[in-house]
């Protein structure tokens, strides 16, 4: 895993230097005329709107009812760790962290787009949130693993005791428990 993640970081790397940009103190910084050949590349949006796939302007509102759900969602999981995960003394987790906005920051995009990329952003980040926190409470409260496979498990699910271990189901339980609150 760990080798994993460092050819992760050397691609990002060779990703920065190819698209000419750093990350300093959490801003990115493009190279000197980046970004007004990035404004150049910027597709006017009438042109944009009507070269677009009818299917895709159909589907709009569909994808922004879909807003409803997810604020709810985001909004019921903060106030449910904060309640909750206090109880278990369990840490809260750092919403923050899986929420990132900064392809909207791209010159090469037009308004629709840039909407877009925060819309997909939040999405995401609400998900990734959310099973955060539904792996911490799946965690505490029932720590088995599936009889069947699991497509992606999440990162909590391989310390979970085996499934039909009877003998040592309470005592990892205890431990499992345990563990979540020294994580962080």
């Amino acid at each position: 895993m760990v080798d994993l993640e460092h050819e992760l970081e050397r691609k990002v790397h060779r990703q920065q230097q190819q698209h000419c940009y750093q990350v300093k103190n959490d801003k990115v910084v493009f190279k000197q005329g980046v970004s007004k050949v990035h404004k150049t590349l910027k597709a006017a949006f009438i042109p944009w709107l009507l070269s677009s796939q009818l299917r895709n302007l159909l589907s709009v509102p569909f994808m922004l009812l879909l807003i409803i759900p997810f604020l709810l969602v985001d909004f019921s999981l903060s106030i449910y760790q904060h309640l909750c995960f206090r109880l278990y003394q369990i840490p809260r987790i750092k919403r923050g962290k899986y929420f990132v906005f900064d392809r909207h920051l791209l010159m090469y995009l037009n308004l629709f787009q840039k909407l877009n990329c925060c819309y997909c952003s939040y999405i995401n980040g609400v998900i990734g949130f959310a099973r955060e926190v539904a792996a911490r409470n799946e965690q505490y409260w029932c720590p088995i693993k599936h009889a069947h496979k699991l497509s992606h498990p999440h990162r909590l699910y391989m310390n979970f005791s085996d499934y039909g271990d009877g003998v040592n189901f309470h005592q990892e339980s205890q431990k499992l428990r345990q563990s979540l609150k020294i994580e962080s």
